[in-house]
């Protein structure tokens, strides 16, 4: 059996974060939450997650900055942006730092589950 992968959701709303969690545990993945940029980073150094859901609007980092400070270090995490709204001229500067795509929250979880299957998919085979 393959370790059970690791999620880390990174944004400041509960109310995003908690049905986001339950609904990716009940697809076995186990997930990590972080409220903010900073503490997202020291996860990532300590736990190692398989994939990062990182929003972009966040108090104290946003998730342009925290992306590039985890590419400073990581260049290989897949990182899904997760923003309640297009922005496209900050979506277009985080792919200039290599992010595996966008989920945005308005979209079923179903969404957020493909995009997470495909940048993993796509790791993997980085990796061989």
């Amino acid at each position: 059996m393959d370790k059970q992968v690791v999620v880390l959701l990174v944004d400041d709303e509960a109310d995003f974060t908690q049905p986001m969690s339950f609904w990716f545990q009940s697809k076995g993945y186990s997930v990590l939450v972080a409220s903010n940029g900073e503490n997202a980073i020291k996860l990532i150094k300590e736990k190692t997650p398989d994939i990062v859901f990182l929003d972009l609007n966040m108090p104290v980092m946003d998730g342009i900055e925290t992306l590039k400070r985890v590419r400073a270090f990581n260049k290989d995490l897949p990182i899904v942006i997760v923003s309640a709204y297009l922005d496209h001229e900050r979506v277009k500067e985080a792919y200039n730092h290599g992010i595996s795509g966008v989920f945005y929250k308005g979209a079923d979880f179903a969404e957020g589950h493909s995009l997470l299957e495909a940048a993993l998919r796509t790791h993997k085979n980085l990796k061989k």
